[in-house]
């Protein structure tokens, strides 16, 4: 257990005569005055703040005074320095056993800074810790508190309390958002369920902190009879995480429900060698246009591509290159982009440290972006290392990011988007521009409301209960309706869940936009699909899916995933009864839908069936709200903006 005074790291803020009041009324006297040392700390990818008490004072007193302290600061609150030790060891102790006074905590357990008011005396700072922990006040008799504050917004965002503008509060939304996909996103290794172990508040998204509480709750070996929390709870939770998610939670009158739909006998798929260079090289003509680009979209998707030709293919893919350009109009492109590329890079270079002192949204952006860089992929030969060019490039970029979008900067899991694109690329200009148009595709999953996570898993519910509508009341009988275990799934499309050679892969065909649209959605159907036996035959609860699908990284097949998805696909194209909230989310037409042969009066009949209320529990399809849904990635277009909502009946 680390104690105060020996915790190594770099040193983000250091500041001398920094005093603890031992008795209060007693200014005067300088026994009652305890000396030390106050720094903040960064190790490890974690940060720390640390008191020691200054070596002259140490033994200074006699134990009559300590004691006397001692009861006083009882008095105040019963719960400080009495609190039971952590039992992770990695967690730091707020004392240090060589010194009475001594302490030191992680910034992920301060909640809460008591400041003074102006001009009553030397400015003095109370922590207050999320276990309710109340650590001594610290006078600052040789400088400003204020300097500290600006160190530990590097790494939280401090708010004043509506309540008390003399308090600061910790962990506003736009850090909690990126802090829980820090956490949500750590790497598979160490195990979700690990995570939350080890610190139950920031293991996984904040907004979903009653729902990890109720793990760790559970882990912990508490009554199993509370295992269990019925729906209707578990339904609140979720919603406080997410506003405006509802899934089959009851019925709503006006609105028509699926009964159950025989979909068919699913096709058996096969897929094909990946694109070679000499195939890519066949089908463009003597300027460099590429010819029949429907067809080579389609070997593409059934294939994947030749690693040799990825670094062309890829531009053309992500819009980066239009795909009716010649060779010399791109050469001109890649100009003009190179150009904006170092325009916006001068940017964020120029800016001096005295600027960025008032700026803390920038301090932030850069934080966040060197805690990712030196953990993304470093096992990838072409990141492993100290001081290696490819970690460089990927700071260099993501900063140019929040230059080119400044209102979203960066959030983690951005880097698990950029990486394999400049692994492909391996050009700082050309992986930029890729990363920017990907990015306008998954810019909703990064925002601060989650929209576009909100609605994915709502379409995702959507779509598997029409498959399998059994597994989805067994799902929701284990609170697990909501499918956020596959949330880090659709943030950061399946990156850590593939080999890096698979996510190559895999990312190349969904940029097809074949065979329909989100296509990512039918490959989490399939791995669910793949999952079930496993789940229901071993009885998984609550714990237990979210362990097992969190296991499930570096694990999937990704061509057998791919056969299921795009044989689900077709499935569900040749049915003639596809409910219409199914075909918007695949945006397909009723002419895809119906049969060659099919007339106008069998066409008026597909859509969802209505279903007696009896039979709403378990075949309702989800709903969501009309407020604020909003679908406007390039890849989404014709399709209604809430393509999950039910039409009234």
């Amino acid at each position: 257990m680390a104690a105060a005074g020996v915790v190594s790291g770099k040193i983000i803020y250091e500041q001398e005569g920094v005093y603890i009041h031992s008795s209060c009324g007693k200014t005067n006297d300088q026994d009652s005055l305890i000396s030390g040392i106050l720094r903040v700390l960064e190790k490890d990818s974690s940060s720390v703040v640390e008191w020691t008490q200054a070596p002259k004072e140490r033994g200074h007193r006699g134990s009559e005074h300590l004691n006397s302290y001692e009861a006083e600061w009882d008095m105040v609150n019963t719960v400080s320095f009495k609190r039971k030790p952590h039992t992770n060891g990695d967690a730091p102790s707020h004392r240090n056993e060589k010194s009475k006074w001594s302490f030191l905590f992680s910034l992920t357990d301060l909640k809460s800074i008591k400041q003074n008011k102006e001009g009553m005396g030397w400015s003095y700072l109370v922590f207050c810790l999320k276990d309710d922990v109340v650590l001594p006040a610290l006078h600052f008799h040789q400088g400003d508190s204020k300097l500290l504050i600006e160190s530990l917004e590097k790494y939280v965002v401090l708010c004043e309390s509506p309540q008390d503008k003399r308090t600061l509060l910790v962990n506003c939304q736009n850090k909690s958002l990126s802090q829980s996909f820090e956490n949500l996103l750590d790497e598979p290794a160490y195990g979700l369920i690990q995570k939350i172990k080890k610190d139950p508040y920031t293991a996984t998204m904040i907004g979903f902190s009653k729902v990890t509480n109720y793990i760790f709750d559970s882990l912990r070996g508490s009554d199993p009879s509370t295992h269990h929390r019925p729906p209707s709870e578990m339904a609140d939770f979720l919603s406080d995480a997410i506003p405006g998610l509802k899934i089959n939670q009851q019925e709503e009158p006006g609105f028509e429900v699926i009964t159950r739909i025989d979909l068919g006998e699913r096709p058996v798929v096969q897929r094909r060698e990946p694109v070679s260079l000499e195939e890519w090289n066949k089908n463009i003509d003597s300027e460099g246009r590429i010819l029949n680009v429907d067809n080579m979209k389609q070997m593409i998707f059934r294939g994947g591509l030749s690693h040799a030709l990825r670094k062309q293919a890829w531009k053309f893919l992500l819009g980066y290159f239009p795909w009716d350009s010649t060779k010399e109009e791109r050469t001109q492109l890649q100009k003009q982009k190179t150009d904006e590329y170092f325009r916006m890079k001068l940017q964020w270079k120029s800016v001096s440290q005295e600027q960025e002192k008032r700026n803390s949204r920038l301090r932030d952006y850069r934080s966040l972006i060197e805690k990712d860089v030196n953990r993304t992929d470093r096992t990838n030969k072409f990141y492993e290392g100290q001081d290696n060019p490819g970690l460089i490039l990927l700071h260099d970029i993501l900063m140019t990011y929040c230059m080119y979008d400044f209102d979203l900067g960066y959030v983690q899991g951005m880097s698990d988007l950029l990486s394999p694109l400049l692994y492909v690329m391996e050009n700082e200009v050309d992986a930029f521009w890729c990363f920017a148009s990907y990015m306008d595709q998954m810019h909703q999953n990064f925002e601060e409301q989650m929209q576009g996570m909100k609605t994915q898993l709502i379409q995702l519910s959507t779509l598997l209960r029409l498959l399998d509508s059994g597994f989805c009341s067994y799902l929701e009988s284990q609170d697990s309706g909501y499918l956020y275990f596959c949330f880090r799934w659709l943030l950061i499309r399946f990156k850590r869940e593939f080999s890096f050679l698979d996510i190559l892969r895999l990312w190349e065909v969904m940029w097809t936009e074949l065979p329909c649209k989100n296509f990512h959605l039918l490959l989490c159907c399939a791995i669910l699909e793949s999952e079930k036996q496993q789940i229901m035959e071993k009885h998984y609860g609550f714990n237990e899916i979210l362990k097992h699908i969190n296991e499930l990284s570096l694990k999937i097949d990704v061509e057998d995933i791919l056969c299921k998805a795009e044989a689900i696909s077709l499935q569900m194209v040749k049915c003639k009864e596809l409910p219409q909230a199914v075909c918007e989310i695949l945006g397909l037409q009723d002419s895809e839908v119906t049969t060659p042969d099919s007339d106008d009066d069998e066409e008026e009949n597909v859509g969802m069936t209505p279903c007696p209320t009896s039979a709403f529990q378990s075949n309702t399809l989800p709903t969501l709200a009309a407020s604020g849904v909003r679908d406007d990635s390039p890849a989404q277009t014709s399709v209604s903006s809430d393509g999950c909502r039910l039409t009234p009946a």
